[in-house]
């Protein structure tokens, strides 16, 4: 799998947010642009998809902007990349033993590994949530080891 340039802006984007959590006020999209160097139109689409997904609230108008809709230790990376990019899978094989999926040989034992691969993906970046990567972020976590 891999993370689309829409999950990794969508996460930086509510990770400045969850930075900044403690000033309570929206915030613009210009300033989370600024902020992480994101391009603000692009930025724009991103946080309409996240809004739909439940996952910030918007104001309009002056002093408006986005807030996290729940707190950083409700809201996983799972998620994020699920709002933006749809679901995680390792492929778009299909599912064994649907469809016809298994009239090749050997092709039922690879997509129950494809599934499985998925799975596992969904389930890790389901354990991280916003707030370990504000904790890491600030240094209070370390950081991930690079393999």
């Amino acid at each position: 799998m891999k993370v689309s340039t829409r999950g990794d802006y969508a996460s930086r984007a509510l990770l400045s947010l969850a930075l900044h959590a403690d000033i309570r006020s929206p915030t613009s999209v210009r300033d989370i642009a600024d902020r992480t160097g994101l391009p603000q139109p692009y930025l724009e689409q991103i946080l309409l998809a996240l809004k739909g997904a439940g996952l910030v609230r918007s104001k309009r108008g002056v002093g408006g902007g986005y807030v996290l809709a729940r707190p950083a230790e409700a809201i996983t990376l799972s998620e994020i990349v699920s709002a933006v990019d749809g679901p995680i899978v390792a492929g778009d094989f299909g599912r064994p033993h649907e469809n016809g999926a298994c009239e090749h040989e050997g092709q039922c034992v690879l997509l129950a590994v494809w599934s499985e691969v998925g799975e596992h993906m969904r389930e890790h970046l389901g354990s991280f949530t916003l707030a370990d990567m504000v904790s890491r972020a600030r240094g209070s976590a370390p950081a991930p080891s690079l393999h």
